[in-house]
């Protein structure tokens, strides 16, 4: 059994984890150096031996292809610098929490990020975002990239109580794109870690930055991982504010690993068909049914059963079938004339036809039918009976791009620039439709719509309006993040419905569709549950052990400080948890998380009965936690190392013990 340890308060300094990377592969140019302000010592990279070890480098004024910007050097520290940060969990607002293995996250994603990082890097399938556009009018994340907030607000002014988190990007302002690209650029960084080895992201941009995330992506994920940009029509009426008017957004893709990606494969959009006639064969969409000089007996009038009119191909065309096979499909009912049956004939095309086929063409980069923002509203509106978002994704862009990505059980999508929750509703009717059950992990901000109202334009106030109108509702906070999860809750319950009238129906194929996970754990982004009070191992003296007091910040829970514990051991957000009852845990907090792999209690003063309790529980646990308070002094933490060491070395195994 391994010495009790302290769990650290801070995300791991990604800096010193690159020193530790070079340092094993060449160690000879391992140094140290000493902070002339503190005085601290640590270890660094002596740049000259590298140098003499890689031989010829790109440096100095010499030529070389570079993509840069001001504050490029600082957005890169920025993605390194750890932070006293952890999730909180908000069970309150929280749906299905006990079963449930999606996560909703509030807060600052770039925090967000470096606390995932911990136990979810390398374990994200697909990566899917819709970053701030930097239209100049929206707002966008700005870190202190390397200046003090008053070094700022001399140039701005503009600074919130977080340091600035969100802040509008003016056009008028001398950094603008600088400011978006160091916005982005440690977020990707990031990112990259967190991707499995055959994973992608999609990232949905505009015209304004596209170049700019083009060439940051490049640096980021490597040229040569580079899939591919898909060209989505995100709207088809034409506007007059520009010269050209922009229809279409970008969706640039890009592989952990081009080598190993796992792409491609069944493209059909199945959200595009539906049974308004209730077809014994199922969900059908409508397609053309004329050729281009298809010859024989092609050309003739087709009668629409339901108003008497003939129809007759476009000119210069055919019907695609003579009349014999026409007379055939009329029959079998396979051409429909509208839902309303009052157009021209169109042919029935079935999904399970297309299912049958196997539809595992390349993807083309033009997305002509994947839905637009318009359909995205609609059903937003059919969600909450009036608009409450502006300009959401249709779920079937998304779920398009998981079908893209190969999306299957077990995996885990994340998109951190949530918004309107949208990804989450894509995924619930991507593993309704695919028999999945993958997960989402989604964060947002919590924009506050009260202080938000006053700064927006007269179509955005009226958004917000209904949107603070329908939060009070369900008496939620006026957060966008409040909302998005009562949109994922409505669009889950619809979607659960759903499938339960279906299998309660009875299916053609007689199979039974699982329900899907519909639920999600909301955390919060918040500092860590500690005060920092540790000292280093040498400060430490018998008596200072003895006079350790509480660390825990007020207003804290035990259940917070758990959760600050999983990362520690790897252990996910969505573990099951327990609070163990009975003999011997009556008056005790005592929590067992995946069935007794960690044990953890935070109450004061714990008595040798109950560690004798924790050591033998059954099965035996991976790992123990304990808070500071749990034990008093010295002599309590000696014996309750004691106990776990009799028992590990009886059971003939190691339980890892922490103190936090």
């Amino acid at each position: 059994m391994s010495d009790m340890q302290h769990i650290e308060s801070h995300t791991p300094d990604l800096t010193a984890e690159n020193v530790d990377k070079l340092a094993a592969l060449f160690p000879d140019v391992l140094t140290e150096v000493t902070d002339p302000q503190t005085g601290e010592t640590k270890q660094a990279i002596d740049f000259d031996a590298l140098r003499d070890k890689l031989g010829d480098v790109a440096e100095g004024t010499r030529e070389r292809y570079q993509f840069t910007w001001p504050g490029k050097r600082a957005a890169k520290a920025e993605a390194r610098k750890p932070i006293a940060k952890t999730l909180r969990p908000v069970k309150e607002r929280s749906k299905d929490w006990d079963t449930t293995q999606n996560l909703y996250i509030e807060g600052d994603n770039l925090d967000a990020l470096k606390i995932l990082r911990e136990t979810y890097a390398g374990k994200i399938k697909l990566i899917y975002i819709d970053p701030p556009y930097n239209t100049g009018h929206d707002f966008i994340y700005k870190d202190n990239y390397g200046k003090t907030i008053a070094e700022d607000k001399a140039e701005n002014g503009d600074w919130d109580d977080e340091g600035g988190r969100l802040v509008a990007n003016p056009e008028s302002n001398g950094r603008f794109h600088s400011d978006w690209c160091s916005m982005i650029y440690p977020r990707l960084l990031l990112a990259r870690d967190l991707l499995t080895t055959d994973g992608s992201i999609f990232i949905n941009i505009d015209e304004t930055e596209a170049s700019n995330l083009r060439n940051i992506c490049d640096e980021v994920y490597g040229a040569q991982n580079y899939v591919g940009n898909l060209i989505w029509q995100s709207r088809t009426s034409i506007s007059g504010d520009d010269v050209i008017s922009s229809n279409h957004n970008h969706t640039f893709i890009y592989a952990k690993n081009i080598q190993s990606l796992s792409f491609g494969g069944n493209a059909l959009n199945s959200s595009e068909y539906s049974n308004p006639d209730n077809d014994p064969r199922g969900p059908w969409k409508p397609v053309p049914m004329d050729a281009n000089h298809a010859g024989g007996d092609t050309v003739f009038g087709i009668i629409n059963p339901y108003t008497g009119v003939e129809y007759f191909p476009p000119n210069g065309r055919s019907w695609a079938y003579n009349r014999n096979t026409v007379a055939e499909m009329m029959s079998d009912n396979r051409i429909c004339f509208g839902t309303k049956g009052q157009s021209a004939p169109k042919r029935k095309l079935f999904l399970k036809e297309r299912i049958a086929k196997g539809d595992t063409n390349t993807p083309s980069s033009l997305l002509l039918d994947a839905g637009t923002t318009m359909h995205g509203t609609n059903q937003i509106v059919s969600l909450f009976g009036e608009k409450v978002f502006d300009y959401p994704k249709p779920s079937s862009l998304i779920a398009r791009y998981m079908r893209y990505g190969k999306i299957d059980d077990n995996d885990v999508v994340l998109d951190f620039f949530s918004g309107s929750g949208t990804t989450a509703q894509s995924l619930i009717e991507y593993n309704s439709e695919n028999d999945t059950n993958a997960s989402f992990i989604l964060v947002q901000y919590p924009e506050d719509f009260d202080l938000e109202i006053p700064k927006v334009k007269l179509d955005a106030k009226k958004t917000m309006l209904r949107a603070v109108k329908a939060l009070d509702a369900v008496r939620a906070p006026h957060t966008l993040s409040a909302l998005a999860q009562e949109r994922i809750s409505r669009a889950g319950e619809k979607i659960k419905a759903k499938v339960e009238a279906e299998n309660a129906q009875g299916r053609l194929d007689g199979e039974v569709r699982r329900v899907p996970d519909i639920g999600f754990r909301v955390l919060r982004v918040d500092s860590s549950c500690y005060e920092d009070v540790r000292k280093s191992p040498a400060d430490y003296s018998q008596g200072a052990l003895d006079l350790d007091e509480d660390n825990t910040k007020e207003g804290r829970s035990s259940l917070d400080l758990l959760f600050e514990c999983l990362p520690s051991f790897q252990l996910p957000y969505t573990s099951s948890i327990e609070t163990l009852s009975g003999e011997p845990f009556d008056g005790y907090t005592v929590y067992s998380v995946n069935g007794g792999q960690l044990l953890a209690c935070f109450d004061k003063d714990l008595p040798e009965s109950l560690i004798r309790d924790m050591a033998g529980f059954d099965p035996k646990p991976s790992y123990v936690v304990v808070a500071e308070k749990s034990l008093p002094d010295s002599a309590a933490r000696t014996n309750f190392a004691e106990i776990f060491k009799q028992s590990a070395n009886a059971l003939d195994g190691q339980t890892q013990i922490r103190i936090i």
